[in-house]
């Protein structure tokens, strides 16, 4: 899907003051979107990506009321022509001062012992993976150039040990993962920060389908604070919440026979 254009108030390109750009992709998701209403203030123009115009459009007005200045875009993420012209042309009117790659998916094998359907799995690696790493080739080059920026990629607690419930979303944030720890050392003597989240559960639809327990589960608005305030000090990892990021934290550095026991135990065995 192209380029959306809701209103001229949110689609005017031309920057007012010294206000901050902020992009977010995945702007109709929890996280996304209570990020964005954080973000949302008068000094801000805010970058809004999402696949549901429909609930674009509702948290484009949202953010208008508070105050911000929005340019909303549903342009296909997974098709590098578009996503390329698209950063390439907001780059051209604004570097975007801080970037938040939360569009992303899940999806789970459907038996015992069955992997997931190939289709669905290389469309979440396209989204999960692959999407944050092509939109930073485009933006960290820029934000170099300039001498400040703050990329942040979105991971999950999942990141720490694969779950059998989810094998390939856990692949995908672990790889996101390593590549943003790998990326903030390359970046910082430019001056540009690379900050990796590290979500437990959130309430939201995707959560709700994914399979296994769900402990400590936070609503997305104490989330989008919690990462607000991490990207704000330009932190290496935010993850959380502290009992289910200790826990998967050893999961990491155990043995892996014990790893594999203890997930099992705890409820995501197959």
């Amino acid at each position: 899907m192209n380029d959306v254009r809701l209103n001229p108030q949110a689609s005017t390109s031309t920057a007012r003051g010294h206000e901050r750009c902020v992009l977010i992709t995945g702007a109709t998701g929890a996280i996304g979107g209570a990020l964005a209403k954080r973000y949302a203030t008068p000094d801000t123009h805010l970058v809004l990506h999402g696949r549901n115009v429909e609930a674009l459009e509702s948290i484009t007005n949202a953010c208008q009321a508070q105050g911000a200045r929005v340019t909303p875009s549903s342009v296909d993420l997974t098709d590098d022509s578009a996503l390329g012209a698209w950063l390439d042309e907001l780059c051209a009117n604004r570097v975007p001062d801080v970037m938040i790659a939360c569009a992303g998916k899940n999806t789970h094998p459907q038996g015992p012992g069955e992997l997931e359907a190939w289709p669905e799995l290389q469309a979440l690696l396209d989204i999960n993976l692959t999407t944050p790493i092509r939109m930073t080739q485009h933006l960290a080059p820029a934000m170099k150039a300039r001498g400040k920026g703050q990329l942040v990629l979105i991971s999950s607690l999942a990141g720490w040990h694969g779950l059998p419930t989810t094998p390939g979303y856990s692949a995908s944030k672990a790889g996101i993962k390593a590549y943003g720890e790998g990326l903030r050392g390359l970046l910082a003597p430019y001056n540009v920060g690379v900050t990796v989240v590290m979500p437990g559960y959130v309430s939201s639809p995707m959560c709700d389908a994914m399979p296994g327990p769900k402990p400590f589960e936070w609503p997305p608005e104490r989330a989008a604070r919690v990462i607000q305030r991490g990207i704000d000090a330009n932190r290496a990892r935010i993850s959380f919440p502290f009992p289910l990021n200790f826990g998967t934290w050893w999961l990491a550095v155990l043995p892996a026979g014990i790893s594999q026991w203890l997930v099992k135990r705890l409820g995501f065995g197959q």
